[in-house]
């Protein structure tokens, strides 16, 4: 592709660089590219491309886009080299998301059961569907690995050129609030941009709550219609903010989607879906009241999409729930092993409360926190934990670069005056065996914080193997 053509629809300036062929795009100085690259200088936490831009031309760069003068002849100035980046991007591409029905959702919990039960049901509908998200990409039935949830600018657009190829008509994505606070969904226009909830996560990277907030809001700048989850307060601000057409959901009866007459079990929940016309009986197998919300949002997603909520409401009824979000891994024992991704302090409540609201034994909670994140949110894990659950067992998540032992410290304290039983085992293979040596009958015990992940980062960034299925699994051997 020759450069003008790259830039054509960008409205800048090239600065009277010749229009010269490119051969490739890249904004970071470690990839291997061909000669004729176009290499974007990018100002990170703890690296500043610009200053790598030199070198990059000795290594074949035809083309230097920048936010600065670098004294180069083949450099194009612009603005803001983060947000030309995914421009660029699309526009290598060939602009796939113009090819795609987009759908995205934002919000701290709820993105994955969403996004799986919605490309799930679209597939059901004979619409081939693209999914991108926390567990895994996916492109019709092709499942593709994934490194984060809203995938970097070159990669998102590869992606969705994937996807436009193979025919997918929707694209349905997690768009996380640090993806839209570096702005790598560029183009992208969704078709409707769905919010869920919003608690505290991620404060290492947004600082505070009002920032969180304000970059999930970025997501009702570039969409047609909103949902908005009305039980969540931040919801009901973003109603009063957003200036695009907004449907809303409720638990409640104030809403434009809502449900009554709620049964909450351990196995899942039931409810009557109401939209002021028509009513519909919804059994969701994934428990917890927070996925009656989850589920409307599907349904309401589907009603703006044009599908009947009745023939949306038969796919889910059947649905066996989303890998590592209150999946029960089998044991053939008399107690009960449950694996969610549970990483916050709100979702941590809603997963244990929903479970014990309908177990006969004792729920008791294996968790830890991650290392290198939110460190703020460590003793409240253990409140939540400590309020909803019988018994608790204190471990290790991905430490990273923390010492693990340490992590541990910070979230004993939230444990102070607190009466619920807790055992310590830093070791978090260790601490699954003990869990099932010493299970005892109708018990229930969740895994949180790992779901769908099969590794653990360790010390110096060393990733792992670990799969808490494969755990267990071990676990119950040694007990025959």
């Amino acid at each position: 592709m020759k450069l003008y053509e790259l830039v054509k629809e960008l409205n800048i300036s090239t600065n009277g660089v010749e229009d010269v062929e490119i051969s490739g795009i890249t904004s970071d100085n470690r990839s291997v590219m061909q000669k004729g690259f176009a290499f974007v200088c990018i100002k990170g936490n703890t690296f500043d491309g610009h200053s790598a831009a030199a070198d990059m031309v000795e290594k074949g760069a035809a083309v230097v886009f920048c936010e600065r003068d670098l004294g180069l002849d083949c450099q194009i100035i612009v603005l803001d080299t983060r947000e030309l980046y995914p421009y660029l991007c699309a526009a290598w591409f060939g602009n796939p998301e113009r090819r795609l029905k987009m759908i995205g959702v934002t919000g701290t919990n709820g993105k994955t059961t969403i996004t799986t039960a919605l490309k799930k049901t679209l597939t059901a509908f004979g619409k081939k569907s693209g999914l991108i998200g926390t567990c895994q990409n996916e492109i019709g039935d092709e499942i593709l690995p994934t490194a984060r949830t809203t995938p970097e600018p070159y990669d998102l657009f590869e992606l969705l050129r994937k996807m436009a190829d193979a025919g997918c008509e929707y694209a349905v994505m997690e768009v996380s609030s640090q993806g839209l606070e570096q702005k790598r969904t560029g183009p992208c226009h969704f078709k409707v941009g769905m919010f869920t909830n919003l608690t505290q996560d991620h404060l290492d990277v947004h600082g505070t709550m009002e920032n969180y907030y304000q970059a999930k809001k970025r997501l009702f700048s570039i969409c047609d219609t909103a949902i908005i989850n009305m039980d969540d307060p931040y919801g009901k601000r973003y109603l009063d903010e957003i200036e695009i057409e907004a449907k809303t959901v409720s638990d409640a009866d104030a809403a434009d989607f809502y449900a009554e007459d709620i049964t909450l079990g351990a196995n899942g929940v039931k409810y009557v879906f109401c939209d002021g016309n028509e009513k519909h009986n919804v059994t969701f197998a994934m428990p917890g009241l927070f996925n009656v919300s989850n589920s409307l949002m599907v349904i309401a997603c589907c009603e703006v999409l044009g599908f009947e909520p009745k023939a949306v409401i038969a796919q889910l009824n059947a649905m066996k729930g989303v890998r590592g979000r209150a999946e029960v891994i089998p044991t053939g024992r008399d107690f009960t092993v449950i694996c969610d991704y549970a990483h916050t302090p709100d979702a941590l409540e809603n997963v244990l409360s929903a479970i014990k609201n309908g177990s006969k034994g004792k729920v008791k909670c294996l968790f830890g926190c991650g290392g290198n994140r939110d460190a703020k949110k460590r003793p409240l894990m253990a409140i939540a934990a400590a309020d909803n659950a019988d018994f608790l067992i204190v471990t290790s998540d991905n430490p990273r670069n923390e010492d693990p032992d340490a992590i541990i410290d910070d979230i004993l304290v939230g444990l102070e005056g607190k009466q619920t039983p807790f055992v310590r085992i830093t070791d978090r293979r260790e601490a699954i065996f003990w869990a099932i040596r010493n299970a005892e009958k109708d018990d229930v015990i969740v895994l949180a914080g790992k779901g769908h992940e099969d590794y653990q980062i360790l010390k110096g960034g060393v990733k792992i193997h670990f799969d808490e299925r494969e755990v267990v699994a071990e676990a119950l051997e040694q007990l025959k």
